[in-house]
C-alpha cells in the first residue's frame, strides 16, 4: 500500500481560463482542496515554495490553516529552499504549525534550485561564507534547522528575565516533539540522496534529477532511491525511512480530461540544463485511459521503490476539477496497482 498525496505549485494569473487568478484565490483554494482531499481519502497535501513568483511562497501560514481545518491528512512542502531561510525563525514557525495540526507536518527542504531572480537569497539578506557557495549555505542552514528541532537548550538565559525561565539553557519555542523525524530532503543527485540518509532525513525525489548515467529517468531515480535506502541502513537509524516521488498522472475518464491532457501522455523523458554546468533528465507525464495507465505505471521502477506518490496537480483549474483528477486515480488506478 502506498501513501498518495497531491503536490501543488500554487500558480495564479489573471487569465480567463484560470480559476486561480489572485494570490488570495490560490491560498483559499489550497485550503479547500486539502480539506476535500482528506474527505476522499488522500494521504497528503503538499505545496511547492517559490520566491519572486506568482506561486506559493510562505508555507507556514497555509500549513497552519490547513492543519486547523483537517484532522488526518499529512501536510507538507516539496520543497522549501533553505538558502532563503532563517533556521531559528523557521524552527518556531514549523513548531507552531505542527502543533496546530496535531503532529502531521512532513516538511520537505532542500539546498535550493534555480529561482526567478539571480541569487534571490541575497535580497533576503543572506550570502555564503568565505570559501562556500550557495548550495553549501543551504545545506549548512538545513543542518542548523535539524539541530534546533531536537529541542535541546543552547541559549544562555537572562539572569533578570521578563518571565521566569526553566532551569538550564533555553531552547526555541514552541517545540513540537517528533517533528525532527518528519523532515525530508529534496535530492537531485545520488550523492545528496546518500547525504540525506546519513542525516536521518526522508527522501523526496521529484520529476527531475541530474543526469548521472544517460539512462531513462525512472531507472536513474530508482537507482538513487536504492542508494538512499542502503545509506539509511548503513547509518543505523532505528526508524523506517520514507521516500516520495512526484509524477504528473492523469486518468482520462471524461471528455474534459482528454481535452486538457490527452496529448501529455504521448511525451517522453527529456534532457536539459537547470544549472549551467549540470545536465538534468526530466521525467515524462502520464495521461491515458485507466487500463493503459495502469500498464505504464507498473513499469515505472522508481514508483515501485517509493512508499509515497505525490501527484502534481493543475491547481489553476480549480478545486472541483482537481478533486475529480485525484478521485479518478484513487478509484480507477490505485487499486489495480496495489496502492490501495
Amino acid at each position: 500500500m502506498k501513501k498518495i498525496g497531491f503536490l501543488s505549485f500554487g500558480h495564479w494569473s489573471n487569465h480567463p481560463a484560470y480559476q486561480a487568478r489572485t494570490a488570495s484565490d490560490t491560498l483559499l483554494q489550497s485550503i479547500d482542496l486539502a480539506v476535500a482531499a482528506e474527505e476522499i481519502g488522500l494521504d497528503g497535501a503538499y505545496f511547492r515554495v517559490h520566491h519572486f513568483a506568482r506561486q506559493l511562497a510562505s508555507p507556514f501560514p497555509l500549513l497552519s490553516a490547513i492543519g486547523a481545518k483537517t484532522s488526518k491528512i499529512e501536510i507538507g512542502t516539496g520543497v522549501i529552499d533553505m538558502r532563503y531561510e532563517n533556521p531559528m525563525y523557521m524552527v518556531e514557525d514549523a513548531g507552531a504549525a505542527d502543533l496546530i495540526s496535531g503532529g502531521r507536518l512532513q516538511l520537505g527542504i532542500s539546498r535550493g534550485s534555480p529561482e526567478q531572480v539571480i541569487e534571490g537569497w541575497r535580497y533576503f539578506g543572506y550570502e555564503p561564507a568565505a570559501g562556500e557557495n550557495d548550495a553549501d549555505m543551504g545545506r549548512k542552514k538545513a543542518l542548523d534547522f535539524l539541530d534546533k528541532l531536537k529541542g535541546e537548550g543552547f541559549a544562555q538565559p537572562n539572569p533578570y528575565p521578563m518571565f521566569p525561565n526553566p532551569p538550564g539553557l533555553l531552547r526555541l519555542e514552541p517545540h513540537s516533539e517528533g517533528l525532527r523525524e518528519r523532515i525530508w530532503w529534496g535530492a537531485a543527485s545520488n550523492a545528496t540522496a546518500v547525504w540525506a540518509a546519513e542525516q536521518g532525513m526522508h527522501l523526496q525525489s521529484s520529476t527531475l534529477k541530474f543526469d548521472e548515467s544517460g539512462k531513462p529517468f525512472h531507472i536513474q531515480q530508482a537507482e538513487q532511491i536504492r542508494l538512499y535506502k542502503e545509506a539509511w541502513k548503513k547509518a543505523g537509524h532505528q526508524r523506517e525511512a520514507r521516500v516520495s516521488v512526484s509524477r504528473s498522472i492523469f486518468a482520462l475518464v471524461t471528455e474534459q480530461d482528454r481535452l486538457y491532457f490527452g496529448q501529455q501522455g504521448k511525451g517522453a523523458d527529456s534532457f536539459g540544463y537547470i544549472e549551467a554546468d549540470k545536465r538534468a533528465v526530466f521525467g515524462r507525464s502520464y495521461a491515458a485511459e485507466p487500463d493503459q495507465l495502469i500498464k505504464e505505471l507498473a513499469q515505472d521502477e522508481a514508483i515501485q521503490e517509493a512508499d509515497t506518490l505525490l501527484l502534481t496537480i493543475p491547481n489553476t483549474l480549480g478545486v472541483e476539477y482537481n478533486v475529480h483528477v485525484l478521485s479518478a486515480i484513487l478509484e480507477h488506478v490505485a487499486p489495480a496497482l496495489g496502492w490501495r
